[in-house]
């Protein structure tokens, strides 16, 4: 039986150690915060006197690896879906509402169609998305896509920012390329935008601890890793606050962000840059009604980018927030419920009760030199494996990127790379 020590707690960590148990090792799990679910998890806010997620996700229904998960941990039931697939927008500079309705089946007939595509655009404008799946490693987005083209701020800005967390005029063009082949290019089934009905902890953290506990996984909270021993081509040991773990007839699965990953194992090279988002929630006297009566709404001409409804609770997310991350969460506040009150045709004062949360590090700065950057599962040590959504996954930093590479790791583990305990 093989012993795998997975450090990190967040949805890679988690997944890892599910499909290394499944596969019959003998797993810990170890986070340094008492609370697992890393970027992804709920928690009750005082002033809201509500469990808040502490970022808007969204989960497409094309993404395998995060609905295995769901399955595995017999959590599915609850995301709440937009079915059939519909992306709603509001324009806060015109007023203008439009809704991308794409149908199924791979051909896109829905361009075709004046109300299920962007208000003034013509069929041909969509063939620009042609140019993703021929760019070069170092493209960008806004390389492929004209910044002055009638789709560009209406559509592709949006899409790309939220998916990439990267600005698009800095954005590498491939990660996207994948995602609207994996998603619009496979018709509406694939579209499907999926929200954590009642929270990101009891869609993907709360079940999962369940399952690690039958799996018999030993799972420590609490638990921040100081160091590892490099030895000899392997992993000797990892160093906790308080304890040593011998590792020489272990395997390893650092499933850590690359700047945590930098500073306990220098020795790996990991991409540098970092984009933050910034998220506000906002309770309401009644429940919120997004306009069509959906849980989403992408919205654009403002500062504000995507809303998301739950309850009484609205909460916006904007991706690639550098010109907001320094802003005081005060200000932050009135300057985000500007957008929502006018989505939601409300008065723009007084402000209601806010909760603003600044990711820092959220996702990788996607670059085409930071894409290029990321690494697989397997790393030159004999014994130690790579997780998280920064690696190198075949899709940007998402939930499905999460997961995803925890599985990568359980299976390069699983299907042939036990550590050689020769001279240990």
């Amino acid at each position: 039986m093989i012993d795998v020590h997975v450090v990190g707690g967040g949805l890679a960590g988690m997944s890892a150690a599910l499909d290394l148990a499944d596969g019959g090792a003998r797993v810990r799990l170890y986070e340094a915060s008492p609370n697992f679910g890393g970027r992804c998890r709920s928690f009750h806010d005082p002033l809201l006197d509500r469990e808040i997620d502490n970022g808007g996700h969204v989960v497409l229904s094309s993404n395998e690896d995060a609905f295995a998960y769901l399955d595995r941990i017999g959590a599915r039931g609850e995301m709440a879906g937009i079915v059939p697939a519909a992306f709603p927008f509001l324009d806060l500079a015109t007023g203008e509402r439009w809704t991308i309705r794409p149908n199924a089946g791979p051909i896109p007939w829905w361009i075709m169609a004046p109300g299920r595509r962007v208000p003034g655009t013509r069929p041909s404008d969509y063939a620009e998305a042609l140019q993703l799946y021929f760019a070069g490693e170092g493209a960008r987005v806004a390389d492929r896509l004209d910044p002055d083209g009638p789709l560009y701020k209406a559509l592709w800005e949006p899409l790309a920012t939220a998916v990439l967390n990267t600005d698009p005029r800095e954005a590498a063009a491939r990660p996207l390329a994948a995602m609207l082949a994996q998603t619009f290019g496979r018709g509406e089934a694939a579209c499907r935008p999926y929200v954590a009905a009642n929270g990101l902890s009891r869609a993907f953290v709360e079940p999962a601890l369940m399952a690690l506990a039958r799996a018999h996984v030993g799972v420590e909270g609490g638990m921040p890793l100081d160091g590892a021993r490099i030895e000899r081509g392997r992993v000797e040991a990892l160093r906790f606050a308080d304890a040593e773990i011998d590792c020489r007839r272990a395997c390893v699965v650092l499933a850590l962000p690359p700047h945590a990953l930098a500073r306990v194992v220098p020795e790996i090279g990991v991409p540098a840059e970092s984009s933050p988002i910034v998220n506000a929630h906002y309770r309401l006297d009644v429940p919120v009604a997004l306009p069509g009566g959906q849980r989403l709404l992408g919205l654009v001409g403002g500062t504000a980018q995507w809303l998301i409804a739950r309850g009484d609770v609205v909460s916006v997310t904007v991706s690639a927030a550098d010109a907001l991350v320094e802003r005081p969460p005060e200000a932050l506040a009135a300057l985000l419920w500007r957008d929502v009150a006018a989505a939601l045709g409300l008065p723009a004062l007084p402000v209601p009760p806010a909760r603003t949360i600044k990711e820092r590090r959220a996702t990788l700065r996607l670059t085409p030199a930071q894409e290029n950057r990321r690494p697989g599962p397997v790393t030159a040590a004999l014994n130690l494996f790579l997780a998280g959504d920064w690696t190198q996954t075949g899709v940007p930093p998402t939930i499905e990127g999460a997961i995803r590479s925890g599985r990568r790791a359980a299976q390069a583990i699983l299907q042939g790379h036990p550590p050689d305990p020769a001279g240990a």
